[in-house]
């Protein structure tokens, strides 16, 4: 009988795994560079910890199941809220800002399609407490490297903070639910769904007109400032406005000016509480954001202090896409790797023994155990990016020394044992 692969999983071989992990580490090395340090939560979870944050009707679109212990628990479909349970159970007391990062797999029971898959990777970072437009300022000018680093092409960085929009609907006295169907609406682009709301609650044209002077702004920071003339007596919004343009001139600080002010951005989700930024590559169609974050609070969920966060998650198979369409090539691996290949079976063993002594000096060595012919050992190291193959025969056991065949220049050379490390690495 046959095993596939379940729906809407992949495999990942030798040559996507290289990219993938040379993705990952250097997003790591850029958020580590900036000071954050990585933390690990469960693959599942309590149930009801997603149902709390996002209500009953997430059942439908993830995996959960009844332990044997009748308990309810479900596979995270992301890991904000997984992160903001750790802080909870751990680090409350501990001195802020926390900037952690975080790199796993979720799973969402959904249809599959292409750029969406049931089991998928995120990379996140979080700063918890600290100083808020800092920490914001900080996190956007960090993604943007980290995608610069990875030679991504063509991306775009959308900046926008709900507070304005917020402070409008607060001005008209505007209950919470009809906001949170507002700005799904906005979220989702539906401009013909957010004038019927606006008009079911007797928002007037001059109301209907601030809000779409705020959504209708996509540009730079003096697009922004241009907006205070619309919103003069809207006290919570003006102050949003100074706000954000306070986290962009940080962000100018870290040497990124390359943003969009989009304040058309909602993100669709009831937590954020003032900054929300997207990143998108085009060249990905629809499917084209790969990141998006803001300034949140989930502390709430667990009767626990209020403490503001900020923190973004790169959806790591779209970067994955991206290094796809856009053809790019990660920097050729340079890494020493050796194929020990005794002649005769009677040299495995000297074979065995200077394979150990190569590895106790962290140089990545295979020995042919298998007693292939000398061609076709060559073609294996060409095959899987060994340059140096090292030839043992009759006259190198006796005399104690070894043959290095540098693969990519072809050459040759017989040297003593106890010099062959050096060689290598030389």
């Amino acid at each position: 009988m046959e095993f596939k692969k379940p729906r809407g999983t992949r495999d990942f071989l030798f040559d996507d795994m290289q990219k993938r992990k040379y993705v990952e580490n250097t997003i790591r090395s850029v958020v580590e560079n900036y000071g954050f340090k990585e933390v690990k939560t469960p693959i599942f979870e309590d149930l009801e910890l997603f149902t709390t944050r996002s209500g009953e009707g997430i059942k439908d679109e993830i995996y959960h199941f009844k332990d044997k212990g009748e308990r309810d628990l479900a596979l995270r479909p992301e890991m904000t809220a997984s992160v903001a349970r750790l802080y909870n159970n751990n680090l409350q007391r501990e001195a802020k800002p926390l900037k952690m990062y975080y790199f796993g797999s979720c799973f969402r029971y959904e249809r599959p399609q292409a750029g969406r898959f049931r089991q998928f990777w995120q990379f996140g970072v979080e700063v918890i407490g600290g100083t808020p437009i800092y920490n914001e300022a900080e996190i956007i000018a960090m993604a943007n490297e980290a995608l610069c680093k990875l030679n991504i092409q063509n991306f775009e960085v959308a900046i926008g903070h709900l507070g304005i929009i917020k402070g409008v609907l607060n001005y008209y006295d505007i209950e919470a639910e009809k906001q949170t169907e507002i700005i799904a609406s906005i979220d989702k682009e539906d401009f013909q769904l957010l004038d019927d709301i606006l008009t079911s609650l007797n928002i007037d044209d001059e109301g209907k007109d601030i809000i779409t002077s705020i959504i209708d702004v996509n540009g730079g920071r003096s697009d922004l400032i241009a907006l205070k003339d619309k919103l003069a007596g809207i006290d919570d919004s003006l102050a949003a406005v100074d706000e954000l343009n306070e986290i962009l001139i940080n962000i100018e600080a870290f040497g990124f000016e390359d943003y969009t002010v989009k304040l058309s951005i909602a993100r669709g989700l009831d937590y954020y509480t003032g900054l929300v930024f997207e990143v998108y590559v085009p060249d990905l169609g629809a499917e084209k954001q790969i990141t998006g974050g803001g300034t949140y609070n989930l502390m709430g969920l667990f009767d626990a202090q209020e403490v503001e966060s900020t923190g973004f998650a790169f959806g790591f198979d779209r970067i994955m896409e991206a290094y796809n369409r856009q053809e790019i090539e990660i920097p050729q691996d340079s890494t020493t790797r050796t194929l020990i290949v005794p002649l005769k079976t009677d040299f495995r063993g000297d074979a065995i023994k200077l394979a150990q002594k190569l590895r106790q000096n962290d140089i990545i060595t295979d020995v042919d155990l298998k007693g292939r012919k000398l061609k076709k050992n060559l073609s294996y190291a060409n095959a899987h990016n060994i340059n140096k193959v090292i030839i043992l025969g009759a006259k190198e056991v006796e005399e104690n020394t070894a043959t290095i065949k540098d693969m990519a220049s072809k050459e040759q050379v017989t040297v003593p044992q106890d010099e062959i490390v050096d060689t290598i690495l030389n």
